[in-house]
C-alpha cells in the first residue's frame, strides 16, 4: 500500500466537503416535526434529496411548501405508517420507482408513552402507582415498543437493497442508518414514562445488532443512533408547534439538571446526523447529544 493511501487534500478537509451530501438520496421518518425537521433540513441544505415520511399528510406538505427554497437538496412528502409493516413495503415500492438507491435513512418516527409517578413513601404506594392504575396499560406498552422499535426493524431491512445500492454506486460511500433513540434509553431512572425509557433502550441495542449482523453478513451498510437530550419537539412541548412546524421550549426539563443549561437547538442536531451520515469510519455507535445530561442524571 503506498504510503500516501488514505491521505487527504486540502479540498477533501474542507467543510464544504467534509459534509457534502450533494447526489445523495435520504429518507427521514417523522420528518414533519421536531428533531426529524431538523434532521430534514440539515440534510436538505447540504444537498441531499430528502423523502419525509409521517402519517399526516397535511404535515409533510407544510414541509415541504415552507422549506423547500434557498437550498441544495430537496424535500418530498411520502405519507406512509412506517408501522405497518405491509406500508413499509408499498414505501420502498414507491422509492424504488423513483430511485437506484437510498443512501440515508434516518429512522425517528415516535411516541411518548404514559406517565407515572414512581415517588413513594412504601412498597404498597409505588405499586398503586405503577401497577394499580388506569395509566399503565399492556397496550400502552406494546404501542410504545412498536413504534419505537419494531418500525425500526422494519423499515431498515426492507429498505437493505437500497441501501447497499448506494455503497455501489457512490464511491468512498457506504448506505448510512441513523436511529433515532433518546437519552431516555440510557439514564438509570425511568423519569415517570417507564415503557418509553425501555423501547429507546431496546432501540439501541437493536442498532448495535443490526450494525453487527450487516457487517457479519458483509453488506456495506452503516448502522448508528443517535440519543438526543431535550430538544424542541411536539412531544416535549406538549404537542404544539407553530405554522412552520417548529416547536419552542423556554426552559427544558430538568433545566437545573443540564449542565449546557438549555434545550438542543437545531444547529445541535445538525452537526451530530451530518457527522454520523458523511464519517464513514463511525459505526455501530450511539452518539449521546444532550448537553450533558446524563452526567448528572446517571447511567
Amino acid at each position: 500500500m503506498s504510503k500516501n493511501a488514505g491521505v487527504a487534500s486540502h479540498h477533501e478537509l474542507n467543510r464544504n466537503s467534509l459534509f457534502d451530501l450533494k447526489g445523495r438520496v435520504a429518507l427521514v421518518t417523522g420528518g414533519g416535526s421536531g428533531i426529524g425537521l431538523m434532521i430534514t433540513q440539515a440534510l436538505a441544505v447540504n444537498g441531499a434529496k430528502v423523502y419525509i415520511v409521517g402519517r399526516t399528510k397535511a404535515k409533510l406538505d407544510t414541509v415541504v411548501q415552507t422549506y423547500n427554497k434557498d437550498m441544495e437538496g430537496e424535500i418530498i412528502a411520502l405519507p406512509g405508517d412506517v408501522t405497518d409493516k405491509a406500508d413499509v413495503a408499498r414505501l420502498v415500492r414507491e422509492v424504488e420507482s423513483r430511485e437506484q438507491c437510498l443512501c440515508i435513512l434516518v429512522n425517528n418516527a415516535g411516541i411518548s408513552s404514559a406517565t407515572v409517578q414512581p415517588e413513594s413513601q412504601t412498597a404498597a404506594e409505588m405499586s398503586a402507582n405503577l401497577f394499580h392504575t388506569d395509566r399503565t396499560t399492556a397496550q400502552d406498552w406494546t404501542d410504545t415498543y412498536r413504534t419505537d422499535v419494531v418500525s425500526l426493524f422494519f423499515t431498515t431491512t426492507a429498505f437493505l437493497p437500497l441501501l447497499q445500492a448506494s455503497s455501489a454506486r457512490h464511491a468512498r460511500w457506504s448506505g448510512t442508518v441513523i436511529n433515532i433513540g433518546s437519552i431516555s434509553g440510557v439514564v438509570k431512572l425511568a423519569q415517570h414514562h417507564f415503557a418509553y425509557n425501555a423501547a429507546k433502550a431496546a432501540a439501541h441495542h437493536l442498532t448495535r445488532m443490526l450494525a453487527g449482523e450487516i457487517a457479519q453478513a458483509g453488506h456495506q451498510v452503516r448502522v448508528n443512533a443517535i440519543a438526543p437530550g431535550v430538544f424542541p419537539s411536539e412531544m416535549t412541548a406538549g404537542g404544539a408547534s407553530d405554522a412552520r412546524q417548529k416547536s419552542h421550549l423556554d426552559r427544558p426539563p430538568y433545566a437545573d439538571k443540564v449542565p449546557a443549561g438549555r434545550p438542543g437547538r437545531d444547529i445541535d442536531m445538525a452537526q451530530a446526523v451530518l457527522a454520523l451520515a458523511a464519517n464513514q469510519y463511525i459505526h455501530g455507535q450511539t452518539l449521546v447529544v444532550d448537553g450533558g445530561y446524563a452526567l448528572a442524571m446517571g447511567q
